[in-house]
């Protein structure tokens, strides 16, 4: 049905729903989903949350991941994946986008615009992908009070703080690190770019009873793990952050060749979504349905 048909609304709260996701057991998988779109394929495959990564919505952008963009630029995106495949969605929240008052900022905007999740993460600006060089860390004290500071912020909203410390302070760093964004109020842990299985299973082992999330991107420093292989390492969440980009941009890169080489995209109709496939994911017929049912034409009285 149409987004706006308030009974076809979730009840609960997002974030509620994606807290349940995680605590019923096993491994959350969430894709991720760069735009509207993106979530409604990934909901119509049995998806039940996305995920927002700053890399997607930076790139899609035109723009590198350097926390460059605005808490608002980000809200658009949150409102329209959200809106779309009424999934609750965790989304990059980066360094938080300044100090203590902005992280409750950002918090209450994410949430307003219908974000179940924010990770947030202790590099300093400009912050990195994670899986690149020469990262530099805040320290771990000024990490924390933005953690305390989301936490005292947010109303549904579930809350997890990724550490980038394994490069630089290793795991012994890393989980000091987690244990104390765990008692400043996060809900789970992010440890981001571990570079083997052992490092993965030593982290879980180090943090008993803490929700792990794991970042299975690709090109990075992180070997390629199945979901059910993090399960069995102590993961609750694996995320793909920009597969789905990465995939889409590779096929339009294809298109532009083909239409600058042969003036024509004939060739790769085979590889395009039909006009039916289309009207179909989004639903024009249903909101077809709804027009007609609400709009009447109604003509005015003859003086």
């Amino acid at each position: 049905m149409p987004y706006f048909v308030a009974s076809e609304s979730p009840a609960e709260p997002a974030g509620a729903r994606f807290r349940a996701l995680v605590e019923r057991g096993g491994i959350l998988p969430i894709p991720g989903a760069h735009n509207g779109m993106a979530a409604l394929q990934a909901k119509a495959v049995g998806f039940e949350a996305l995920y927002l990564s700053g890399a997607a919505m930076t790139a899609s952008m035109g723009l590198p991941d350097l926390g460059i963009i605005t808490v608002d630029e980000v809200a658009f995106f949150i409102r329209q994946v959200a809106r779309a495949s009424g999934l609750p969605v965790l989304v990059d929240g980066d360094t938080g986008y300044g100090e203590a008052l902005n992280v409750m900022h950002m918090v209450r905007t994410f949430e307003e615009a219908g974000a179940a999740a924010v990770h947030i993460e202790d590099q300093l600006l400009p912050k990195k992908c994670g899986h690149l060089n020469d990262k530099k860390l805040a320290d771990v004290r000024d990490m924390a009070a933005k953690v305390a500071a989301a936490a005292k912020a947010r109303r549904n909203l579930y809350l997890i703080a990724r550490t980038d410390a394994a490069a630089s302070e290793g795991i012994d760093g890393a989980v000091a690190r987690a244990k104390l964004y765990v008692e400043a109020g996060a809900d789970a842990i992010f440890p981001e770019a571990l570079t083997d299985a052992e490092m993965f299973r030593e982290f879980a082992r180090r943090m008993p009873g803490v929700p792990l999330l794991a970042n299975m991107t690709e090109f990075g420093r992180t070997p390629f793990f199945t979901a059910s292989e993090f399960e069995a390492m102590g993961y609750r969440i694996v995320i793909w952050p920009v597969s789905s980009l990465r995939v889409a941009n590779k096929a339009q890169e294809r298109l532009y060749a083909a239409l600058a080489r042969d003036g024509s995209a004939r060739a790769l109709l085979d590889e395009m979504q039909s006009r039916a496939e289309l009207y179909d994911l989004i639903g024009l017929a249903d909101y077809e349905r709804l027009d007609a049912s609400i709009v009447a034409t109604v003509l005015p009285a003859v003086a």
